[in-house]
């Protein structure tokens, strides 16, 4: 696998990202990109939102420099560049969520319409053939695009979620371009990857990184879930796909369950599906008495397992259909749960006490 990596455009992204993470913080400041504690937020003092501008400029200056593109890089880099932009905005004023919607479906009609980076084909999910999609493809596209960025966005609630979970999806997508001997596409993710891990340092604090704490921001959750969905879906679509469009699925599902959960929740209760709250899944496991770093912990495996699933349904090529539909129960096994939490926390407290 080594022999396929081009190691410079790799240690570029690497390298660069540090550069900026640390050249940026005084901007944040002067600009107000910072993130104050408030109701929501319990961290101290106020932390730079620059670690999705830092990711960002890493992976555009990396690909100049060395000459490594995306498919349909110039498009790509104006949907990445339009969604940072709009994150920034976000991070500053906290525009409304039908504001965010409208720019994210601009975004997204890039990709899509742009870039005809659309969903063709679903694959046999239903086990009676391929559900092929026409005109539809671009429209169902752009509900994915938009919903996927959200998912990394909703996500985003402590430190290391987001850029944690973004390197789990990013590697198991360059796992299964190698298995498929897809080598020469691994780049593109590796680049992200390797920009995103020195953020990763700075957010969690790792020795040598204390001190200088950056958030990722809203521009830095909605890069990293523009990137994932555009990759996944350049590499499920066409003749020579890498992988199956319900592997995909699987190796983004903990963000999209939960997103779905929180999502039909708010419904039930007549709110905004899009209106922040403190229900999230990390929420739920810091009420439940894990610290923040457990509960980061766990999530990860949790997310890692989703992408276990899809990895192992690819490379021994498990039927659609059976991935598919057992992807649905898992969903509504999941929001049920998460409906239900505190009863079944309390369940397994009394069950713990009786033992």
């Amino acid at each position: 696998m080594f022999h396929q990596l081009e190691f410079l455009p790799i240690f570029t992204a690497f390298f660069v990202a540090i550069f900026l993470l640390v050249i940026m913080t005084p901007f944040a400041h002067q600009l107000g990109l910072v993130d104050q504690p408030n109701g929501r937020k319990s961290h101290t003092g106020m932390v730079p939102l620059t670690g999705g501008v830092a990711i960002y400029g890493a992976v555009i200056i990396a690909s100049f420099v060395t000459d490594v593109w995306f498919k349909n890089g110039s498009l790509f880099f104006t949907a990445a560049t339009l969604i940072v932009l709009l994150g920034m905005v976000d991070d500053k004023f906290d525009l409304s969520a039908k504001g965010r919607l409208v720019c994210q479906f601009i975004v997204a009609a890039i990709m899509a319409l742009a870039a005809q980076n659309y969903i063709t084909s679903l694959g046999n999910i239903s086990g009676f053939g391929d559900a092929h999609l026409d005109l539809s493809g671009y429209f169902f596209t752009l509900i994915c695009v938009v919903g996927v960025i959200n998912a990394f966005n909703m996500i985003d609630g402590i430190d290391g979620l987001a850029g944690g979970m973004s390197l789990i999806v990013l590697l198991a997508v360059v796992f299964l371009l190698f298995a498929s001997n897809n080598s020469q596409a691994m780049m593109a993710p590796m680049m992200v990857v390797a920009a995103i891990v020195p953020f990763l340092a700075f957010n969690l604090s790792w020795r040598g990184f204390k001190g200088n704490k950056i958030f990722l921001g809203d521009s830095g959750s909605m890069f990293v879930g523009l990137t994932i969905v555009w990759l996944l879906v350049d590499f499920t679509q066409g003749e020579g796909a890498a992988m199956r469009p319900v592997a995909a699925i699987w190796i983004i599902g903990l963000p999209l369950m939960d997103m779905a959960a929180i999502m039909f929740r708010r419904a039930r209760k007549g709110q905004s599906m899009l209106k922040a709250d403190k229900h999230h899944l990390h929420n739920i496991f810091m009420r439940a008495g894990l610290s923040s770093r457990r509960s980061l912990a766990v999530i990860l495996l949790m997310g890692a397992g989703y992408a276990l699933v899809g990895i192992v349904g690819e490379l021994y090529n498990i039927p659609e259909y059976i991935m598919f539909w057992s992807f649905i129960v898992s969903l509504i096994i999941y929001t049920s749960v998460i409906q239900n939490i505190w009863t079944v926390l309390r369940f397994f407290r009394s069950f713990q006490q009786r033992k």
